[in-house]
Formats: C-alpha cells, sequence, structure tokens
C-alpha cells in the first residue's frame, strides 16, 4: 500500500508506469502499426515541438502562473520569420532572430501587465492570444512556402535517423532540469509558487522572477513555432492551435499544480509523451478530430481531479 502511495506522490513514477502500460495496450491492439519504428519515431516527433514548449509553463505553474498565447506566439513567430525571408528578403539567422525577438516581446508585454499591473493571468493571456492569432494570420495569409533550404534544413535535418526537433528537445530538457533542479534563481520560482508574501519577504524579486518567466515561455513557444516551421518547409497561421491545452494538460499531468509549488521538468517530457501516445493511438483508431479535442478535455479535468485530490490528502 505504501508503495502504490509513493508511485502517486512521484508523478514522474506514475507516468513511466502510465506510458509503459499503454504502450503495452497499443502494441496489442495494433501490432503492424504501434510499436514499429517509424510510428514511434513520429511520436517523439511530434512530441518534441510541445515539449519545448512545456518546459516553459513548467516554469511558469510552478510559480504558479500560467500563460494561454504559446500556441499563438509560436504561429506567430514562425510566420514572422518566413515572412522575414520571402518578403523581406533577409538572411535566414536574421529572420530567425526576429522571430525569437518578436516572441520574447510578447512574453514581456504579458509579465509586465501580469507582474506589475497585476492583471490576472488568465484574462491577459487569453487577450494576447486573440490578438497574437491575428498578426499571425495577417502576416502568413493563406501561407508563405518555399523557404530557403537552409532554413529548412534546421528542422528537417537527421541526426542518428532521428530529426532535429527532436535533439533540440531533449538538449532542452537536460538543461532547464538542471536549472531548475541545481540553480538558485530557477529554484525560486518554488518559492513564489509556494508562498509568494513568504518569497517576498525573504528578499526575492518576485515580479522580476515571475517577469522573466513569461519572457522564457514566451521565447520557447517561439522556437518551437520557428521549428515548427522548419519542419514543415512552410508558415502556416494555424499552427499551434489548440496546443496551450494539450500542454497545460501534460504539464499538470507531469506533476504540476495549479496552486504552484511543485512539478519537474522530467514530469513535463513524460507528460508531453503520454499525450503524444494517445493522440497517436487515437489516429490510429480513426477517432475524429472532434473526439480528440474532447478527450484531452476530459484527460485535463481527470488531471486536474487528481491534483486537487492529492493537494487535499497531504494537507
Amino acid at each position: 500500500m505504501q508503495f502504490i502511495q509513493s508511485i502517486l506522490r512521484e508523478r514522474t513514477y506514475l507516468l513511466t508506469f502510465l506510458i509503459a502500460v499503454t504502450f503495452i495496450v497499443a502494441a496489442i491492439i495494433f501490432p503492424g502499426q504501434f510499436p514499429t519504428f517509424q510510428n514511434l519515431q513520429q511520436i517523439l516527433l511530434n512530441s518534441s515541438v510541445e515539449t519545448i514548449v512545456a518546459v516553459g509553463m513548467m516554469v511558469l505553474l510552478i510559480s504558479g502562473a500560467f500563460d494561454l498565447s504559446v500556441g499563438s506566439v509560436a504561429a506567430m513567430a514562425g510566420a514572422l520569420t518566413a515572412w522575414m525571408m520571402m518578403i523581406g528578403e533577409s538572411h535566414f539567422l536574421v529572420a530567425i532572430t526576429a522571430g525569437l525577438s518578436a516572441a520574447l516581446l510578447v512574453g514581456l508585454f504579458n509579465g509586465y501587465f501580469i507582474s506589475y499591473i497585476g492583471i490576472n493571468p488568465l484574462i491577459q493571456t487569453l487577450a494576447t492570444m486573440g490578438m497574437i492569432r491575428g498578426v499571425a494570420l495577417m502576416i502568413a495569409g493563406a501561407g508563405i512556402q518555399n523557404l530557403p533550404y537552409e532554413f529548412i534544413y534546421i528542422g528537417q535535418s537527421k541526426m542518428l535517423s532521428i530529426q532535429s526537433p527532436v535533439w533540440w528537445m531533449i538538449i532542452i530538457v537536460i538543461v532547464f532540469h538542471y536549472l531548475t533542479t541545481y540553480t538558485v534563481f530557477f529554484r525560486r520560482y518554488y518559492y513564489i509558487g509556494g508562498n509568494e508574501i513568504a518569497a517576498a519577504l525573504s528578499g526575492i524579486h518576485v515580479k522580476k522572477v515571475k517577469l522573466f518567466g513569461f519572457i522564457l515561455s514566451a521565447g520557447l513557444a517561439g522556437l518551437a513555432g520557428i521549428l515548427l516551421t522548419s519542419r514543415l518547409g512552410a508558415a502556416i497561421s494555424s499552427i499551434g492551435s489548440g496546443m496551450e491545452l494539450r500542454v497545460i494538460t501534460a504539464v499538470i499531468l507531469g506533476g504540476a499544480s495549479l496552486k504552484g509549488g511543485q512539478g519537474k521538468i522530467t514530469g513535463a517530457l513524460l507528460g508531453t509523451i503520454l499525450i503524444g501516445m494517445i493522440s497517436n493511438i487515437m489516429i490510429l483508431s480513426r477517432v475524429s478530430g472532434y473526439w480528440q479535442e474532447i478527450i484531452i478535455g476530459i484527460i485535463l479535468i481527470g488531471a486536474i481531479w487528481m491534483d486537487l485530490a492529492m493537494q487535499r490528502k497531504r494537507d
């Protein structure tokens, strides 16, 4: 009984167990389709972009905040990067810098109004989500194609038969796992999420730390959008639609709490992989796209319910 309770408390163990069970069940139901190297590679590739976004979202949720605009920021960063190359005739490195800079500015905008003005994160980032999606639509229009080879190579190149977005994901997860585990600055997010008033009284500049969290979240979303645009070979204004729902679901599954103060970067990775596996199984089962969104929403509600139940038990 104590062993089961410890697994439930340590979300990474529970997620690893669920991923293993899901893999076994899916391999039995779809023996010729699911457990193939190509399909598993595709799951990792599809999960890589959302994992990068989930890392930033995990940092925010640890501090007790969240960002609903990440999907729109990803679309805008990719669209602006493509526009700079094709319409502005800029070098691909200049275009990438512009796309990332625009994403960071959105994070600064969100972070300033939430941290310093006191606007609720839900209202602020929901408004930003709509505005930035509109900007992405104006920039990309029906889509920007025929992107330069040098840019496309970033998202389509392979190493050890694995596409580069997966390696970007691995590097970012390792770096931020180290930062949130061993560095003083990132450990402050746990203190802020645990008790913001006590954190401020202990000398932590809460507003600045939270501001940086939103800049980080938007920056990683922008990077993810640029990688996805490179991988697709085209800028599409609708990319990232619904990403915020899937990312928040994955992060809460990974151990984050809406109350803040807890969560691990490895949990964000495992949560995203589990959501990716479930999405892949639904595609193999030919489940309607409408039902896929409904099921992901049900999983989110279930994850929140489980988090609340664990919170009550600890209290």
